[in-house]
């Protein structure tokens, strides 16, 4: 029996005629996406397409990599999707912004964090419509004294954002972003490495030339969190050592001095830029896509609706990774302000406590956030029944122990992708093996209905992830019915 299952499924390829043509390989098999999503020999939705909408996906792809390659942290998230969002037709609110079906505004946060918006045309305490998903990704920060030297190089010293894998990000060239806020209250910007021309950094690691019993040392010790400092710099000047001459530099360039740096907000991530990956092209490797895959689905969804009938928002959130924590993090009071912005320049003088609980409870929101993917070389961490496969679709995260949506609102998101003919699929971990969080905790808290998806990536939390393009469409396509429900 499972001989023939495997001739069956190796015919279905061969049919499918895969033809590979750089971008534009041709596939002719046509399969109903809805049919597959608990059935585990079902085929990848990349065979359910035709030729057109093979280019729409590697069209958006291209996009969303553009876009990666600017948004390398929370601030410059922010800004692109304001870029967006005001090609778009979108206004700032303001406390008097007419709430007029229709209307389109964005909020900005701190410029750590975003909420964009399409007032609906019902009354908001009929309820929402909300993608919530977090902007900030794991890297490496600069301490606010971090210039030092050492052995004839300046170095910086560094702090790490989230969860990651020390020695992963060794070897790994990398780009200095963000912010100096000086005394005088003027902010300057700071992106290097980003650009061709643009010199690098790098935490270099001990050759195997010269790592004798260093190299038998467990993955976890390689290097500790204090060893990641990368080399900024190496030529001596006449005067005092190497880091002195990186300080005349950041004088002389950018007008800040050492002291500038205690109110800096500097982030080194990877380099590299987002690329097409494998013969077929069907993959991206990107950094950041924890979780500014999602995120940049989430803008791009809503940018595509008309008025909607309860009013949609895509609220996009700062330090998931460490917590939720500080006034743009999920754990802030911001969202419910929002709302209450919202009702009360509706209302005016008759707002109430009271219609903005109503609201909340009323309210729908889908937190989306990606999770690692069955991974061909270690498949057996996930228990296959409910493991996430790249290509597969949209994957609904059905923790367990308390943590589900509950079965009411799972079969109302089930609805509107099988409506919609978005594949899906479950994604749970092998129990008592390995675990992780996202925003929507932080909602459910506040009496909204809140489910868990997103896709699945390889390598995630690492300097390059992977990411299937098909499964990166039909999240912009999940997000979109979502808010035209």
């Amino acid at each position: 029996m499972y001989l023939n299952k495997q001739i069956k499924k190796i015919s279905a390829i061969l049919t499918a005629s895969l033809i590979f043509a750089g971008s534009n390989a041709l596939l002719v098999s046509k399969v109903n996406a809805a049919e597959c999503n608990t059935d585990m020999d079902c085929e990848s939705s990349w065979l359910s397409l035709t030729d057109e909408q093979r280019v729409t996906v590697f069209d958006f792809a291209e996009d969303y990599k553009g876009f990666m390659d600017k948004a390398r942290s929370e601030l410059t998230f922010v800004t692109e999707a304001i870029k967006i969002a005001r090609a778009n037709g979108f206004k700032e609110l303001k406390d008097n912004s007419p709430m007029t079906p229709g209307a389109k505004y964005y909020d900005n946060n701190r410029d750590r964090a975003v909420s964009i918006i399409v007032i609906g045309n019902e009354d908001f305490e009929q309820g929402l419509h909300v993608i919530a998903s977090h902007i900030d990704s794991p890297r490496l920060e600069l301490k606010n004294i971090p210039l030092y030297a050492k052995g004839e190089f300046a170095l910086f010293q560094t702090n790490y954002h989230g969860g990651i894998k020390k020695h992963q990000w060794t070897n790994v060239p990398l780009a200095l972003i963000g912010r100096v806020d000086k005394k005088d209250g003027t902010t300057v910007q700071i992106n290097i490495g980003m650009n061709d021309g643009d010199p690098i950094f790098m935490i270099p690691e001990v050759s195997p030339h010269t790592d004798r019993g260093y190299g038998n040392k467990p993955v976890s010790a390689l290097i500790t969190a204090e060893e990641m400092d990368p080399i900024v710099a190496h030529i001596p000047g006449q005067e005092g050592d190497v880091s002195d001459q990186v300080e005349k530099y950041l004088k002389s360039t950018y007008g800040i001095t050492r002291g500038d740096l205690v109110s800096a907000e500097l982030l080194l991530v990877p380099a590299m830029k987002s690329r097409d990956m494998g013969f077929d092209r069907g993959l991206i490797a990107a950094y950041g896509q924890d979780d500014r895959l999602a995120s940049y689905t989430n803008v791009r969804a809503l940018m595509d609706i008309g008025t909607p009938t309860k009013t949609a928002i895509a609220h996009l959130v700062d330090n998931e990774e460490v917590g939720n924590v500080n006034n743009t993090g999920a754990k802030s009071q911001y969202f419910s302000n929002l709302i209450a912005r919202l009702i009360e320049a509706k209302n005016g003088d008759d707002y109430r406590e009271t219609q903005l609980r109503r609201t909340l409870s009323n309210s729908r929101m889908i937190s989306i956030d990606v999770n690692p993917g069955i991974n061909p070389m270690r498949p057996n961490a996930w228990e296959q029944t409910n493991g996430p496969r790249l290509g597969y679709g949209v994957n609904l995260k059905l923790y367990g122990r308390g943590f589900n949506a509950n079965s009411e609102y799972i079969a109302y998101i089930r609805n509107i992708l099988d409506e919609n003919d978005i594949p899906w699929q479950t994604a749970t971990y092998k129990v008592g093996t390995a675990g992780g969080g996202t925003i929507g905790g932080e909602f459910s808290r506040q009496d909204m209905n809140v489910i868990d998806f997103g896709v699945p990536v390889l390598s995630i939390h690492t300097p390059y992830a992977v990411s299937a393009k098909i499964d990166v469409y039909n999240l912009y396509r999940a997000c979109n019915s979502f808010f035209n429900k």
